[in-house]
């Protein structure tokens, strides 16, 4: 197979340093040296392996990894068109545009993948609520997890039929890429399928993620009869009680969190990463963190329905690992997860994050931290970053900066809107006119 030897002003590789006149040698899909130009080129001459040099007069990146999207909701961005005032206010718009007749779900998560390749995400953890869109990933030849989602299941509803129905459709999701299954929400599921649902893709050896600490009523407060929740050690008495479901808590002025919540029930862990994550408490972070559980965030979408900005600097000064999503385009703008990373550097500085490191590590959230939500970051299939032997996934950046804390600090604060070429598993898939 030819060698491309891709080049730039800045390379980032974001797992190990950046670099100044950097070069990316890719050889069919992988990437097979990372380095200052003038050693990668030699090494390859040295050899005596042709290949063929492109510049780019800009920064090269890893590919995106966009950690949240629904892409079936592409064609339903009037409902972003306006801001609302909480969940059930933009729940109310959402569900009349997603119950009227003639939706292309196929089609609306088709666009939704050509929109997200423009903006340099090469992978994504997309969420699908109807069959039809089951497959875009895969037809569109992204890398990442399409995630089957069960909505609005009583106990009564989670009949062994019901269980197998989930089973068949994990079956049934098209790869590459990955599968997976997302148990919508707390407040939308019931005890049994919240259960049993982590079981069931386990068994499989795949992969979980759940909307949680989304709305208002997910956050903890002080409850009656001493049934206000605990830490990571504990969850006070409220599990004794044998709650049908968190809303049942809720009605009886338990203020349990809903991240202790579903922790309780086993649905956290390594293999499961949570969209959102506004309404956390310390000790919910603490849990996160003990679990091993990453946070997409995605705060252009918080503040089209309304809801309060997730606490970046907290998850940043803590060490929770982060993530970044767009969600999808019914709560959103745009699918240009630069514009969600550009958003997040506003909100941690304004909490009080006066690091140095933030360009570096949002940056690391947008490619490397949402390879390893999905469960992408390490072996034969790896992402998120320039190394050897990875996939080759690369994101071409209009950035004009001679120093690299200068390129990398407009790349984050002002990168939307600035990707100008893309490349999947070495394939060119988006080039700017």
């Amino acid at each position: 197979m030819s060698i491309t030897v891709y080049s730039a002003d800045h390379v980032f590789p974001v797992a190990s340093p950046r670099i100044t006149d950097g070069a990316v040698a890719v050889r069919g899909d992988r990437i097979l040296h990372v380095g200052d130009r003038r050693w990668v080129t030699a090494a390859l001459a040295e050899r005596g392996e042709p290949f063929t040099e492109e510049r780019w007069d800009g920064v090269i990146t890893p590919g995106l990894v966009n950690a949240h999207t629904h892409l079936q909701y592409t064609h339903m961005h009037e409902v972003a068109s306006k801001h609302y005032t909480g969940f059930e206010d933009w729940g109310q718009a959402f569900d009349a545009v997603y119950n009227r007749p003639g939706h292309s779900w196929a089609a609306a998560a088709a666009d939704g993948a050509a929109k997200s390749i423009a903006a340099g995400v090469t992978a994504l953890a997309d969420v699908v609520t109807d069959r039809a869109a089951l497959s875009a990933l895969h037809d569109a030849g992204l890398h990442g997890i399409a995630y089957w989602e069960v909505y609005g299941k009583s106990n009564a509803d989670w009949t062994p039929e019901e269980r197998e129905a989930v089973r068949a459709q994990l079956r049934d999701i098209p790869r590459p890429p990955g599968g997976g299954v997302s148990p919508h929400a707390p407040y939308s599921l019931e005890v049994q399928p919240l259960l049993e649902i982590p079981d069931i893709v386990r068994e499989e050896g795949l992969r979980l993620h759940i909307h949680l600490a989304e709305a208002h009523m997910e956050r903890a407060f002080d409850g009656i009869d001493g049934y206000a929740g605990g830490g990571p050690g504990g969850h006070g008495g409220w599990p004794e009680l044998g709650a049908d479901s968190f809303r049942a808590l809720r009605s009886h002025g338990i203020g349990v969190s809903s991240t202790q919540f579903v922790d309780h029930l086993g649905v956290l862990g390594p293999d499961c990463h949570i969209a959102h994550g506004v309404y956390v408490s310390a000790e919910d972070r603490a849990l996160l963190r003990a679990r091993g559980s990453s946070v997409a965030l995605c705060p252009r979408s918080n503040e089209v329905i309304g809801l309060d900005m997730p606490p970046v600097a907290d998850y940043l000064r803590e060490g929770n690992p982060i993530a970044v999503g767009t969600d999808s385009l019914s709560s959103s703008p745009s699918l240009d997860l630069m514009a969600d990373v550009r958003a997040l550097y506003r909100v941690a500085r304004r909490q009080g994050y006066a690091e140095a490191d933030l360009h570096q590590r949002l940056l690391g959230a947008a490619t490397l931290g949402g390879a390893a939500a999905l469960g992408l970051h390490v072996g034969a299939e790896r992402i998120g970053q320039l190394g050897v032997g990875a996939i080759a996934d690369l994101a071409f950046f209009d950035i004009d900066a001679v120093d690299s804390d200068d390129a990398i600090a407009d790349l984050v604060e002002d990168g939307a809107g600035r990707c100008a070429r893309t490349i999947v598993g070495g394939v060119e898939r988006f080039r700017r006119p």
